[in-house]
């Protein structure tokens, strides 16, 4: 991948180094035909269409026949309104149409890297931090771009379109504002330095990963994150773990001892069903005293 970089510059035009642009937008090979193909399509898209004319029906007059066929030596003539008279009508005219090319959004995505890519290679291609003026200023937005050496037509490119910043430069009579999304292939070709903000060009996809301003940013806040989740790592844990998992043994132990319970129950059972054959002998003694006493009254009767 081709190492793209662009100067950088501050919001009040002095020099703040350099940044890395992406390889994949600002360092392909530029393809011509459809580079050539896309601007084609945006132009006539950019047509309004609303050419007419008017045909021998459509004007007015002309309903009669100016004179005889036969018997003038005049040429033949059916209207004084056919093309060929003045005041007729158009012939082959141009009627209302839509211009719209319909253009793949492969070939567009690749027309656009082209064209950012042929001004990357001119080092026609400068960054500016973000530009957060107060009050809307052209005299300073002037001077912001004799300063950073834009000079001519210039395309900026901004992350909003309704801040200071863009009223600042939108009276200008070189410069032609565009947002992110509304980059077109023609716009970069149109001008002789395309100069983007921090912003827009993170929204582009321009900046290089490791080299935007606020990666090292980043890397830090990384870094503050891992230090706080090793410090969350305390070593009391473990122990505090190993104790709560040592009581859970106990509870098999329990368990145990209440299924040893259950044959004490099954004891009293039976011994409770072992009572149960008193009931009997209890009643044959009873039977054996009725059948003395039945004797008894019969001896005495015998008497």
């Amino acid at each position: 991948m081709v190492e793209v970089r662009a100067p950088l510059y501050n919001p009040d035009g002095e020099s703040a180094g350099d940044v890395g642009l992406d390889g994949d937008m600002f360092g392909v090979e530029p393809n011509l035909d459809v580079l050539h193909q896309v601007v084609t399509a945006q132009l006539a898209a950019a047509r309004a269409g609303t050419a007419s004319t008017k045909t021998r029906g459509e004007v007015r007059g002309g309903g009669r026949k100016p004179w005889r066929q036969k018997g003038l030596g005049r040429a033949r003539h059916g209207s004084i309104r056919s093309p060929q008279w003045v005041g007729g009508g158009v012939a082959h005219g141009p009627k209302p149409r839509d211009y719209t090319q319909r253009t793949p959004k492969k070939m567009k995505r690749l027309a656009l890297r082209s064209a950012l890519s042929a001004r990357a290679s001119e080092a026609a291609v400068k960054v500016v931090e973000d530009i957060d003026w107060p009050d809307p200023k052209t005299k300073r937005a002037v001077q912001l771009l004799e300063d950073i050496g834009a000079g001519g037509k210039t395309l900026l490119v901004l992350a909003q379109l309704d801040g200071a910043a863009a009223r600042s430069f939108r009276n200008l009579r070189d410069v032609r504002l565009s947002a992110p999304g509304g980059l077109t292939p023609y716009d970069v070709l149109w001008s002789d330095q395309v100069v983007f903000t921090v912003s827009a060009a993170r929204l582009v996809g321009g900046l290089a990963p490791d080299d935007s301003p606020e990666a090292d940013a980043a890397e830090a806040v990384i870094d503050d994150a891992a230090e706080a989740d090793a410090a969350e790592a305390v070593p009391d844990d473990p122990a505090e773990t190993d104790s709560a998992d040592g009581a859970a043994p106990d509870d098999p132990a329990e368990v145990d001892s209440a299924e040893a319970a259950v044959p004490e129950d099954d004891a009293e059972a039976d011994s409770a069903d072992g009572a149960a054959p008193d009931g009997p002998a209890e009643a044959e003694p009873a039977e054996a005293a009725d059948d003395s006493t039945e004797t008894d009254e019969k001896a005495e009767e015998a008497t």
